[in-house]
C-alpha cells in the first residue's frame, strides 16, 4: 500500500517541472541506489504481476523510467566496472566476479583485478576533483572491498568472502565492525545518517550497494516471506531445468519455493526507498538531488530453465533477462515525471551522462564508447541531426553480443562457436534460434559486422 504521505514526498516539485528544466548552476547531490542480481522484468514498473515492488514503481511514475536498459557484461564485478568507469571489460580488465577460488573448466571467476584496475579513473574520482564528497555504502566487489578509494571519503563495505544479511561484517571507512541486524535496513540507515550530515551547498555522491536480492536467500525480516507463502508465481514463466544449466542450478530444484525467497528480498530492498527519499526531505535537499535505481545484472529466476545470470548456463547466455536492468531516474522539475523513454541504452551511457549532470568533463584519454543521454532522461527533443543509436553491445568472456531494437545477435569464440539470433518482435522469449535460418541472413551478417566494429573500437 503507498500511503498518501510517501506519494507527496517522491512527487514533491513536478508541478513546477515546466519552468525548471534545465540542470541548475549549482552541483547537483546524486545518491545511486545499485541493487544485486534484480533484472527490470522482476519489478511491478517493468511488468511483473507477482513481486511487490510499490516503491519502486512510484519512483519510476515520479520520474523517468528506461525501457530499454542494458548492461554490457552479465555478471556483478565486470558489470560495476563498466557502471563506475565508463569502460568495457577488454579495457578495465575485470571480466568476470572476483573469488578467492576462480574455477577453470568452464571459466568462473576471476581472483583479483589486474594491477593496472587502480589506476582507472572512476566517475567518483572525477567529482571528489569537482568538490564532491564521495560516499559508498555496501557491496563493492572490485578489489579492495575494505577500503575502495576512487574519491570515495566515507565507506561502509562488505568485506570480501562469504555474505550475509544478518549481523554482517562491515568495514567502516577501512576498519573491521561486526554489526548486528539487517544489512539492507543496516546500509539504509547508515545512508540516512550521512545525508543528515550534510551541510548546506557541499555537494554529494552517495553510493547504496544493495545485496539485495543476491543469494543466499536467509537473514530477510520474516514478514516478507509472509507475504509470499502462498503466492504460486504463475506468471512467471519458470521452466523446469534446462540440460545445459550450470551455476546455482541446485535453485532450481525447488523453483517456486526458491521464487518465493527471492521475492522476500526483492520486497525488503523495495522497502528501504521511503526512508532516503524521507532523510532527503528532512534536509531539504529533494529539489537539487538526482535519484537513480538500477542494478549490477539481471536474473533468470528459472526461466530458461536456468537460474542464475550470465554463468547459468553452459555456455554463457544473454537472454534479455540477464542483460536488461532498471535505470530509473527521479529528479524533482528536472526529469519528467510518468515518462517511459523506449530508447536503448547501457552501462556504457551512464558515465558520459552523469558527467554531463553534474558539469565535469570526461577523461580525454580513456577511449569511452558510451554516450550521454541527459537529453533523453531531461525530456527535451533530440536533434534529429544526431539521432540516437539505438544499437547496444554486450560481452562477456569469449561471448558476444549486439541488439538493436528488433534483433539480438550472440556470437562465442569471434563466431567460431555456437551462434543465436532472435527476431524480438516475433519471438520476445528467445525460444526460437534464427541463426541458420537463410531468411535472417543479412540482419545476421549486418550485425556481426557491427560486434567486430565495436570489439575494434572499445578493445
Amino acid at each position: 500500500m503507498i500511503r498518501r504521505r510517501d506519494f507527496l514526498s517522491v512527487t514533491a516539485g513536478l508541478p513546477v517541472f515546466a519552468q525548471r528544466r534545465r540542470a541548475p548552476a549549482a552541483p547537483p547531490n546524486v545518491v545511486l541506489i545499485l541493487a544485486d542480481d534484480l533484472g527490470a522484468w522482476m519489478l511491478g514498473c517493468y511488468g511483473n504481476k507477482e513481486i511487490r515492488t510499490p516503491n519502486i514503481d512510484l519512483l519510476a511514475r515520479a520520474g523517468t523510467r528506461f525501457v530499454n536498459h542494458f548492461v554490457v557484461t552479465p555478471i556483478c564485478s565486470a558489470s560495476r566496472a563498466t557502471l563506475f568507469t565508463g569502460r568495457t571489460p577488454r579495457q578495465h580488465g575485470i571480466h568476470c566476479f572476483l573469488t578467492d577460488k576462480p574455477i577453470e573448466d568452464p571459466p568462473q571467476g576471476q581472483k583479483a583485478p589486474p594491477e593496472s584496475f587502480a589506476r582507472e579513473i572512476m566517475i567518483s574520482d572525477l567529482l571528489a576533483r569537482r568538490g564532491y564528497q564521495c560516499a559508498y555504502l555496501g557491496k563493492w566487489h572490485m578489489g579492495n572491498d575494505e577500503n575502495p578509494g576512487h574519491g570515495f571519503t566515507y565507506t561502509y563495505t562488505l568485506g570480501p568472502g562469504p555474505r550475509t544479511y544478518r549481523d554482517p561484517v562491515m568495514y567502516l571507512n577501512g576498519q573491521r565492525v561486526q554489526e548486528k541486524g539487517y544489512l539492507a535496513e543496516l546500509l539504509t540507515q547508515k545512508a540516512c545518517e550521512y545525508i543528515e550530515s550534510r551541510k548546506p551547498g557541499e555537494p554529494f555522491f552517495l553510493v547504496i550497494g544493495y545485496l539485495n536480492p543476491h543469494t543466499p536467500y536467509e537473514g530477510h525480516p520474516e514478514k516478507y516471506y509472509e507475504m509470499y507463502r502462498d503466492v504460486r508465481f504463475e506468471t512467471i514463466g519458470w521452466e523446469p531445468a534446462a540440460p545445459n544449466a550450470l551455476r546455482e542450478k541446485e535453485y532450481l530444484q525447488d523453483i517456486v519455493g526458491n521464487i518465493r525467497r527471492c521475492a522476500a528480498a526483492v520486497t525488503a530492498l523495495d522497502d528501504q526507498i521511503p526512508p532516503l527519499l524521507a532523510a532527503l526531505d528532512k534536509r531539504g535537499l529533494r529539489d537539487n538531488t538526482l535519484v537513480i535505481f538500477t542494478a549490477d545484472n539481471g536474473f533468470l529466476l528459472g526461466r530458461h530453465g536456468l537460474w542464475s545470470k550470465g554463468l547459468a548456463s553452459n555456455p554463457i547466455n544473454m537472454y534479455e533477462e540477464v542483460m536488461a536492468v532498471p535505470m530509473i531516474w527521479n529528479w524533482p522539475g528536472k526529469v519528467p515525471p510518468m515518462a517511459a523513454r523506449p530508447e536503448l541504452v547501457s552501462f556504457l551511457d551512464f558515465f558520459p551522462t552523469l558527467c554531463e549532470v553534474t558539469g565535469v568533463e570526461p577523461p580525454a584519454d580513456r577511449n569511452l564508447c558510451g554516450r550521454s543521454y541527459w537529453l533523453l532522461a531531461s525530456g527535451r527533443v533530440r536533434d534529429m541531426k544526431e539521432p540516437w543509436r539505438n544499437l547496444v553491445f554486450g560481452h562477456y568472456r569469449n561471448t558476444e553480443m549486439a541488439r538493436d531494437p528488433r534483433y539480438k545477435l550472440v556470437l562465442r569464440d569471434g563466431g567460431e562457436g555456437p551462434g543465436e539470433l532472435y527476431d524480438l518482435r516475433q519471438d520476445p522469449r528467445e525460444k526460437v534460434n534464427q541463426y541458420d535460418n537463410p531468411e535472417y541472413v543479412t540482419v545476421r551478417d549486418a550485425l556481426r559486422r557491427r560486434i567486430e566494429e565495436w570489439r575494434q573500437r572499445c578493445g
